[in-house]
Order: C-alpha cells, then structure tokens, then sequence
C-alpha cells in the first residue's frame, strides 16, 4: 500500500494564547489562505488541498486548532474554552502573529465556523471566504429548539458530551467516537484506518477532551463561556452579516448536514457569493474531494478581484 501524503514541515507561533503548531506551503509573496480543519478531524483534512492551492500561488497556512496536536496554551490559568467565540478569535491571533494582514479563509466544522466569524466580526481582515455548509455562526439563543429526529439522531455525541459519562468516554477512546463520527458524516468515503489513525495522533493534546467537551456544553447552553470572550460573543448573538466575497459548499453524500440549494442561509451574506453542490462529497469535504475544494478557494480569489475591477473595490 502506497505511503499516505503528509504536510511538512511543522512550525510554531505564539499567539497571547495559544503555541499554535501548523504547516505552510507556497510561496512567501503570495496570498495567505487559511485552511481550518474541523472536529474530529485533524490538519490532514487539507493534504491534498494545500499542494493544489501553493501551485495556484497561494500561501498556504494549515493551523492545528486549539486543543488539537501540538498546539498548546501558553498558560495553565487559560480557560480550555471550545466556544465559538475563542475559535474565531484565534483566527485573527495567528494573522497577527503571522504579520499577515488580510488573509483568505477556508474551512469546514469547526474551522468552518471559525472562519465565518473572523469574516462576518474583521471583514476588514478577510479577503474571501470558503465555507462548507454555509453559514456557521451558532445562534445559541435557539439551542433549545429541536430540528427533525433524523438529523437529532446524527447529532448523538452532542448529548453524549453533556454527561460525564461522554466525557469519560471521550477521554478514554477519542479514536473510536471519531470512528462513528466519520463513518456516518460521510458514508461514501472509503476512508482506511491509516487515515483515522493519522488523525487521531492530534486527539492525544492533554487539553483536547476539555476544550471538545467544552465546546458542545456551550453551544447548546450548558456551560458559561469564557470571559475574555463575552463581548465577541454578545456580537455573535447578533448573527451578524458576512460581507466578504463568499463561496459556499455542500456535499451531495453529507450524512449529517442535508445539502441545500444555499436559499435558506442567503440572508447572512450580503456580499457577493456562490454556492455549490459537490458530488459524491460528505461532511470532510476538502479530504474527500479536494479539486473541488481547491477551486472554491481559487475561485473566491477571483471573485473578489472581478469586484475590484468592477467597483473599486479594494484589494
């Protein structure tokens, strides 16, 4: 069996917060694209992605995210928050420690999220932003409401996590939830036990059943956010407008997230924005299908230079 592609070489920043650990491909001089994997998924997600995106110019930034791999809090007083709120902010964290001013943004799940909240609070920060699933700003004012029991189902380690019970079995087997996680996110990607496993070595960070647990106890109202973050937070409550040229995708094979036409979530985006459908495409869809992913990044880019030249509007 061939050997799996792999990112290298590991770099660190620090951030007020955070050691972030993450890969960098292309060139220097290019424009920096963020690509923010997701739960529980690992840096590997863009493995294939990257390459594609450093031949297109792009400088390519891979970030394991809070709580994941290598990356680790600077200080043992920090709360091991998961909220919405601590992942959009890390975001712009690691822009600034990058020295990168404006940056493109691409990502699914939580890094998804992370990326519509570092559009919809700093547009001023984003060039564009590529979005699995659309719009992922959480309204936690409705987390109370039910959505249909068939979708309740595949969200059955939302509830699992509110119990010690689900803590515990996290921490004890982080490998094996991530098994039935991804088995029903995208039940047509043949994905082999090397890729889990390859993934699961960003499970063993000692904060990461903290901050995962931490995470679906906020969301759906069961744990008090952070303060550092409670003024981001009161912003988000807003579900505020992304602005920022946007594509938007859905996969046709998502377990979890049924794909749509784009019509429901279209009030949220007030600039200019595509939506796609990605065959044969689950819940990890830039591991499962990257050309596609890819070209969403490449065409957000011009995107955003077909408003400059029809516009002004600025690069």
């Amino acid at each position: 069996m061939p050997d799996r592609p792999a990112l290298a070489p590991l770099r660190r920043v620090r951030t007020d917060v955070l050691e972030v650990a993450y890969y960098e491909t292309g060139p220097a001089d290019g424009d920096t694209v963020l690509l923010l994997h997701g739960f529980p998924y690992d840096v590997h997600s863009y493995v294939d992605v990257a390459p594609l995106l450093a031949e297109d110019g792009f400088r390519v930034v891979v970030p394991y995210l809070r709580g994941h791999g290598p990356t680790a809090f600077l200080s043992e007083a920090s709360p091991r928050s998961g909220q919405q709120a601590a992942l959009g902010a890390d975001v712009i964290a690691l822009m600034n420690a990058l020295g990168v001013e404006r940056a493109y943004v691409a990502g699914y799940d939580w890094g998804g999220r992370a990326a519509n909240i570092a559009a919809a609070l700093w547009p001023e920060r984003i060039l564009g932003l590529v979005s699995v699933n659309s719009y992922l700003i959480q309204d936690i004012g409705a987390a109370t409401t039910p959505v249909a029991p068939e979708l309740e189902a595949g969200f059955w380690y939302f509830y699992y996590f509110l119990t010690e019970r689900g803590e515990a079995g996290l921490a004890a087997d982080p490998t094996g939830v991530a098994r039935v996680i991804w088995k029903r996110n995208s039940p047509r990607w043949p994905f082999e036990e090397e890729d889990l496993a390859r993934a699961a070595e960003a499970f063993r960070n000692p904060d990461y059943t903290d901050v995962v647990i931490h995470s679906y106890r906020h969301r759906l109202g069961f744990a008090p956010g952070a303060e550092a973050y409670v003024d981001l937070e009161r912003r988000l409550a807003e579900l505020p407008a992304i602005t920022v040229p946007t594509i938007t995708l859905d996969g046709l094979a998502d377990g979890n997230f049924p794909a749509t036409d784009g019509s429901s979530s279209a009030h949220h985006f007030t600039g200019p924005r595509s939506h796609r459908q990605v065959p044969d495409a689950g819940h990890n869809l830039p591991q499962e299908r990257p050309e596609a992913f890819a070209a969403a990044v490449r065409d957000v880019r011009a995107l955003r230079q077909a408003r400059a030249g029809h516009d002004g509007f600025a690069n």
